[in-house]
Formats: C-alpha cells, structure tokens, sequence
C-alpha cells in the first residue's frame, strides 16, 4: 500500500528575516521544526541559484552557484565573522513583505565580504572547514 504525504511549496526568501529576505537561519530551521510538527513530509523549495535580471529563482547566470542571499548573517554574527555592527546601519528595505532586491544585494555585498574575510583570517576555523574539505576533495 502507497503512504500518503504532504507538503509544502515555498522559496527561501519568504521565510521572515532582519536583513530584507529569507535565509538558511534560525527561520529554516523553526520552519523545518514547525513541518514535522504539522506532519509535513515535504518542503519544495524551489531553485536555491543566483539569480540575474528581474530576480527569478528561474532566471540564473549559474545552474551550480548557490544564492549568497541565503547566507544567514545571524550564524555569521555568532560565529564571530561579523558583528552586530557591521549590519547595523545597512539599508535593506523597509517593507517586511516585500523584497527590495537591488537594496538586498547593496547591502549584504560588502558585509559578505568582510565575513569572508573574517573567516579566511581564522586558519584554526578554516582548517576544520567542511567547505574547505570538500574543495580539498573535489579538486
């Protein structure tokens, strides 16, 4: 007999979030907790690539490339790669229910940066890195 399931449709980016769009963050994860909870066995969502002109999941520059907007900074903050001033005064948007990409984008690029660089300076962290592992790996 065939198990019956269910589930959901929904981008990243509709998950609630401080920096002007959804992210891998603490939302995910309560959103992931709140499925079980509900007995959900499924959550699409959708293409996780960048995107190009016109913001569409379906629209990328790169089938492979992940979304850098999906990178929690919350993580990032208590990771010690940024601090809470770094984000503090950036311009994200002012609408909760509504994207403003072009602010989106002006506004975690450089923060983004700066926790690269953070994370590239802290050889203890990088040495454990999964990321660095799999490019060790993968070639």
């Amino acid at each position: 007999m065939n198990k019956r399931a269910s589930g959901v449709l929904m981008h990243i980016t509709s998950l609630p979030g401080d920096y002007g769009i959804g992210s891998f963050g603490q939302a995910a994860y309560d959103f992931v907790d709140f499925l079980k909870e509900t007995k959900q066995t499924y959550w699409q969502i959708l293409p996780l690539t960048t995107t190009s002109y016109g913001d569409s999941p379906y629209q990328s520059f790169s089938a492979v490339a992940g979304n850098t907007h999906f990178i929690d900074l919350d993580f990032l903050i208590r990771d010690k790669f940024l601090t809470k001033a770094d984000v503090k005064d950036a311009d994200f948007g002012s609408d909760p229910e509504f994207i403003d990409y072009a602010k989106v984008y002006e506004a975690r690029r450089p923060i983004l940066e700066k926790a690269v660089k953070a994370i590239l300076a802290d050889k203890k962290k990088l040495k454990n890195s999964k990321l660095l592992k799999l490019k060790m790996l993968t070639g």
